[in-house]
């Protein structure tokens, strides 16, 4: 039986390659690539401060050392800033920062997929419920995806999967959730399928990278063998929990943005420059010239 409590903790893995991005990846994280002027990952990071998250623990792999950098203070930096009047630059600088000690960063060691990741957070998470993130999932919306998955799971308790809507004709690529009773922002989950065949998928609400889940599942994952692509996959282990305890899905009404893809990180460049008020003239304008040529 699970109860509510409170959400603290959010694992972020880290550890990938980034294979589609070389050569820009070669010395450069792939979380670390920016979309327009911040890091993808820290746009991860503000949803999840802004949904009263207060410790981050970051999966990490080799050469990400650059990621801890990022998420710490740079003396020299704020000092040259404060010297010469950048007060505004300095107060982004000190906004994005997680509080004092509220980062770990474990390391993953070898690329055994996105279920040993999340096993490799159990000692830090500990016996609570956590969210999981993917960093190459960028949200853009008023209200944060995981802000509205914390009031949901406040409400339901148990597990909780975020899902928006795809182009049915388009299901048979995502990890697709079954539609059960209506709740007041979302709905029970039924099942969860990974990639459907054609024509089969149970509704056109695919999981689009966040979730709040107890912390049962690291026994699960613990046991868990090798699945698709011969790694441990976090959705076997979902649907072994889904076994004894409640999936609730978040339906996501904003856009999200891979940006593990060429083309969804383009975009989501645009839509955030377009949220600009310092630069969406030039660049609309820009767009504009762009798209009558094109």
């Amino acid at each position: 039986m699970t109860t509510k409590r409170k959400v603290r903790k959010a694992v972020l893995p880290v550890a990938g390659l980034g294979t589609r991005f070389l050569p820009a990846t070669k010395a450069v994280p792939k979380e670390m690539l920016t979309v327009v002027d911040k890091p993808v990952v820290q746009y991860v990071v503000e949803e999840a401060m802004a949904a009263g998250i207060e410790h981050f623990v970051f999966v990490t792999g080799r050469n990400k050392g650059v990621i801890e950098d990022h998420f710490d203070i740079q003396v020299e930096l704020e000092a040259t800033l404060r010297e010469r009047g950048k007060t505004v630059e300095l107060k982004s600088l000190e906004d994005m920062l997680p509080k004092a000690g509220a980062t770990s960063f474990t390391r993953q060691q070898a690329p055994l997929g996105l279920g040993h990741a999340v096993w490799c957070a159990r000692d830090i998470v500990g016996d609570e419920p956590f969210a999981l993130l993917l960093p190459d999932m960028v949200m853009h919306d008023k209200v944060g995806c995981l802000a509205g998955m914390v009031e949901l799971y406040e409400k339901v308790g148990g597990n909780i999967v975020a899902v928006a809507e795809c182009d049915p004709e388009l299901a048979h690529k995502y990890g697709i959730v079954g539609k059960g009773e209506e709740l007041d922002g979302g709905f029970r989950i039924t099942q969860m399928v990974e990639k459907p065949e054609k024509g089969t998928a149970p509704s056109n609400y695919y999981i689009n990278g966040r979730y709040i889940l107890q912390p049962e599942i690291f026994d699960i994952l613990a046991r868990q063998e090798r699945g698709a692509g011969n790694e441990i996959q976090v959705t076997d282990a979902m649907l072994k929990l889904a076994e004894e305890q409640p999936f609730s899905a978040y339906a996501f009404a904003g856009e999200t943005y891979d940006c593990g893809s060429k083309e969804g990180f383009i975009l989501a460049n645009v839509a955030f420059a377009l949220d600009r008020s310092d630069i969406k003239p030039l660049v609309a304008d820009g767009l504009r010239k762009l798209i009558s040529q094109a």
